[in-house]
């Protein structure tokens, strides 16, 4: 009779992993890992595939460890994305005190500063478009949809991790990968649900998101905002805008301090007016003071959390482990949360690749897997400190309430680019031995579809 760890000719079968949740990281996670061979199952609370309308970016480097997880990736984002270079930079202006809509478009009166995006060379599209076109690479039955996580069960004697949905139904994996979010309910499995980092703590900002038409965007802040990102700063809230869907959109972001308690944590959005923009933004210079306009009557107020206040001791326990936001959500200010989940997801590709090569069963294979989930953890959970510690100092920055740079351009300049500097030149396999970067950078293994 075959084992669990074999199929019925004798045969080591391949890994199964169970993956909890179908967002950007936990799809992008599931097609590295069947691009490897191994059997990755994605297990998604909603209906159907779900993400908000929203830009993102990702940065040169993060492209890098997303082609080592897949090239279809890479290729689907340079299909849909606007994309920076080495002649673009990200600009910085003065969004309070301008006081008409020529001196705002001023460079000499109203940019504060400029940095160069060459050496983050930011590919900006939409999420949904993204995560859709992710899926599209996914062979049919790897997604099982109305599956909301309840508990899991790291079973010693049965060798699997039984997963317990709130449907009544179960399932069972080698091992698990929570790629459930910022509420993530792995995570509260695993540290258990009265620590302190089973929950997201509110950071006392939130954002309002949109898009239009890119002739809206231009008419409205100037042709400043057609071919990069600008951000427009002041006392407590920023204005982000930048080109996606290859130029033909802008993406509107408000950003801005909030010190009451977010009315809903678990759900972390709110409708509301729109005029909520204009009071906020009340007494800034022309073009921002008006940008509420754009928006729609009633608006989604997105509270923002993270994990900063209480990080997660460990993202790994047993056969269980975080990944992405469900292991280190930052903020969106330092403008890498989604390219520090591709960190995690090459990384977790790579460590799963080694350990299918071994061919292990029974105690060694469970072994294995705890043993390269917990050089999973010794790997990344400084880096994702680092990042959310960081965005949050961005935002505070951003919105002149960072003690260090002030209000002044020329420090501020400096903290970004130190921070970007970190970001772009890290090396995610620094912490791993050298055959684990051999590894990712020549997979060549089974097609997604497989």
């Amino acid at each position: 009779m075959a084992s669990k760890n074999t199929n019925s000719n004798g045969s080591a079968r391949p890994l199964n992993v169970a993956v909890v949740g179908g967002g950007i990281i936990g799809v992008m996670t599931a097609v590295g890992l069947r691009r490897r061979g191994i059997n990755a199952i994605i297990y998604e609370r909603a209906q159907t595939w779900h993400e908000v309308s929203a830009g993102f970016a990702f940065t040169g480097a993060a492209r890098v460890w997303m082609q080592h997880i897949d090239p279809a990736l890479v290729e689907l984002l340079a299909n849909i994305s606007q994309k920076t270079d080495a002649s673009t930079s990200n600009a910085y202006w003065n969004g309070y005190h301008p006081r008409t809509k020529e001196d705002a478009e001023d460079e000499s009166k109203s940019l504060l500063f400029r940095t160069p995006t060459n050496n983050l060379s930011f590919w900006g599209c939409v999420r949904s478009q993204f995560l859709k076109g992710m899926a599209d690479l996914l062979p049919e039955g790897a997604a099982v949809f109305g599956k909301q996580l309840l508990n899991y069960v790291d079973d010693e004697q049965s060798g699997q991790v039984v997963l317990q949905f709130n449907d009544g139904t179960t399932a069972e994996a080698d091992v698990l990968l929570g790629c459930d979010g910022i509420h993530s309910v792995t995570r509260k499995v695993l540290l258990g649900a009265d620590h302190p980092a089973s929950r997201a703590g509110f950071s006392h900002t939130v954002t309002y998101r949109t898009m239009v038409p890119i002739d809206v965007g231009i008419k409205a802040l100037g042709e400043k905002v057609a071919k990069s990102a600008c951000n427009h700063l002041g006392p407590n809230a920023d204005l982000l805008v930048y080109p996606v869907m290859s130029g033909t959109l802008l993406n509107i972001a408000v950003f801005a301090y909030e010190e009451p308690d977010f009315p809903d944590p678990d759900r972390m959005t709110i409708q509301v007016d729109r005029t909520e923009i204009k009071k906020l933004f009340d007494g800034w210079s022309v073009p921002v003071a008006d940008i509420w306009k754009l928006y729609p009557e009633k608006v989604v107020k997105w509270g923002i959390f993270d994990l900063d206040a209480n990080p997660p001791p460990t993202y790994a326990g047993g056969r269980a482990c975080l990944v992405g936001d469900a292991a280190h959500a930052s903020t969106p200010y330092l403008g890498v949360g989604a390219c520090t989940g591709v960190e995690d997801a090459l990384v977790i590709c790579t460590l799963l690749e080694s350990v299918q090569q071994k061919v292990l069963s029974g105690e060694a294979l469970k072994a294995g897997l705890r043993d390269a989930l917990q050089t999973y953890n010794a790997a990344r959970l400084d880096r994702g400190r680092w990042i959310h510690r960081h965005s949050r100092q961005m935002g505070q920055m951003y919105h002149w309430r960072y003690g260090p740079t002030g209000r002044d351009p020329e420090r501020m300049k400096k903290k970004l680019e130190e921070n970007w500097s970190a970001v772009v030149n890290y090396d995610i396999f620094a912490e791993l031995s050298p055959e684990f970067r051999e590894l990712a950078m020549g997979a060549q293994v089974a097609p997604v579809g497989a």
